[in-house]
């Protein structure tokens, strides 16, 4: 797979936007993240529950791992995009954007 895969995926979700957060690409929707790609482009993340990314590394643990510290261990979930095969990147893109969906902002709109 490579960044281009990675992006496409992503960018098919609906009302998916791509920005860019500390000099990488980034995809959001409703204005939340739910994938990056790594500087270089040679990993991406996706942002999964840590209930999934347990699921998603145990099934697969040559595509996928945490992200270093708090990040991963609230599930922030590395994409080797070497190893990586687009069916299962795509489902996880697909859990990760779900999640995005579902949070609720924490602050009222002014």
């Amino acid at each position: 797979m490579t960044a281009a895969d990675f992006r496409r995926i992503a960018l098919r979700m609906s009302e998916t936007l791509e920005a860019a957060h500390m000099g990488h690409p980034d995809f959001r929707v409703k204005g939340r993240i739910f994938a990056t790609l790594h500087p270089g482009e040679k990993a991406g993340m996706v942002k999964l529950t840590p209930e999934q990314q347990q699921d998603l590394i145990a099934a697969h643990p040559t595509m996928f791992e945490p992200e270093n510290g708090a990040w991963g261990r609230q599930g922030c979930t590395r994409v080797h995009l070497a190893a990586a095969e687009r069916e299962v990147v795509g489902e996880a893109m697909t859990l990760a954007w779900q999640t995005a969906c579902q949070v609720k902002r924490l602050r009222k709109p002014r």
